[in-house]
């Protein structure tokens, strides 16, 4: 007699499929995850082989100086006797940065505290939706936006801006931009301290505002800081919106008042463009890509490297 006619009230132990089709399973799904987890990495080489192959060959043209396209002062690609210098594209994209940090930044940390700190349920959850709406935008609105109403404000304060471009008008609108990922990365940071730091602070005698910013602020620093870096990067990447807004002229300018063109804005010109395949114009966007992508790939990693030293695990 089995063990089973023994022992009818047993439960009945599961059978295994087969061995050899068990094994074959399970390397198809160890494979596919393998594959899943290492897409990301295989298209960011697929970018790098295309881009850095691009510039080898904008290098190699003979017309092309190395040393003039870092330390140059005239980008004037298409034209006769053409020069190609990055600087006027590179101040152009970091101009519009750092109007959109100094408006963006402190803006969004603000935000971030009065949600983290101040806001009751209700309105967190009607005022953190709201302002996460902004950053699904077409970005091409965001243009638009600072054609037709920015720039026309700015003019009635702002003795000689340009009327039509300028990089106040490009700078602001991608503060706007920015300020949801800055303010909900930042509140994020922030809701992860514990509530037994912020109740250790009240029974020192500290009140709410110093508790937020004494004690809150530094322990989310690691997560706030990253924000800072992630939203720069992603206003240094920006296009559209930036093309609108500030121009396509490419001058080494400081002045706030006067349109440029930016790194992002001459690749979307140049691809959508006429220019012929293999020229030395045409090259001169890999170039350039190849730069933006040093610059914002940099700027993420430092914010993994911060995030990952400074992080504060708590119990």
């Amino acid at each position: 007699m089995s063990a089973e006619e023994k022992s009818p009230g047993l439960p009945k132990t599961r059978r295994l499929p087969p061995a050899p089709a068990f094994r074959v399973s399970e390397w198809i799904i160890e494979w596919a995850l393998f594959a899943s987890a290492f897409l990301s990495i295989g298209i960011t080489v697929a970018i790098a082989w295309i881009v850095f192959s691009g510039t080898y060959q904008f290098f190699s043209d003979p017309t092309v100086s190395i040393s003039y396209f870092f330390t140059g002062s005239e980008w004037t690609a298409g034209f006769e006797d053409a020069k190609y210098s990055i600087l006027p594209l590179l101040t152009g994209t970091i101009m519009v940065a750092v109007i959109a940090a100094v408006l963006a930044l402190p803006m969004g940390l603000i935000s971030a505290i009065y949600l983290s700190e101040y806001a009751n349920k209700p309105i967190r959850l009607l005022l953190k939706p709201t302002l996460e709406l902004l950053a699904g935008i077409p970005t091409v609105v965001y243009g638009y936006f600072a054609v037709f109403a920015i720039t026309p404000m700015l003019q009635m304060f702002i003795p000689g801006l340009d009327p039509v471009t300028n990089q106040l008008s490009g700078g602001i609108v991608v503060a706007i931009m920015i300020l949801p990922m800055v303010a909900s990365l930042s509140e994020d940071a922030m809701r992860m301290v514990p509530g037994s730091l912020r109740e250790a602070s009240y029974a020192l005698g500290a009140t709410k505002f110093e508790t937020s910013t004494k004690v809150v602020v530094p322990a989310a620093l690691s997560g706030i800081l990253a924000s800072f870096l992630l939203a720069i990067s992603r206003a240094i990447g920006e296009t559209m919106a930036v093309t609108l807004a500030c121009g396509g002229q490419p001058k080494l300018t400081l002045d706030p008042r006067e349109g440029l063109a930016t790194m992002t804005g001459f690749i979307a010109r140049i691809a959508q463009g006429d220019v012929q395949h293999g020229t030395t114009l045409f090259n001169s966007l890999f170039a350039v890509a190849a730069v933006l992508f040093v610059v914002t790939l940099a700027m993420n990693m430092l914010a993994q490297w911060i995030l990952t030293k400074y992080r504060q695990v708590y119990q």
